[in-house]
């Protein structure tokens, strides 16, 4: 974050603090979380309204950051 912020001067960042097991447990079981919300690309929006590609892709994105 210090390096993109600071040395690359980057000017948004956008964070999803969940798990992708909840993400993925979302997808599967959307009454159990009818309120996560997940950033997009710009908007916020609620995880199960979400088209099941771009569901996918979140998890993807988030399986990619985990430390």
């Amino acid at each position: 974050i210090r390096t993109y912020l600071g040395d690359l001067k980057g000017m948004h960042v956008q964070f999803n603090i969940v798990s992708s097991d909840t993400l993925r447990d979302a997808k599967k079981h959307p009454v159990k979380h009818p309120d996560l919300m997940v950033r997009v690309a710009g908007y916020s929006a609620l995880f199960a309204s979400l088209d099941p590609k771009l569901q996918d892709d979140i998890i993807a994105r988030t399986d990619n950051i985990m430390l």
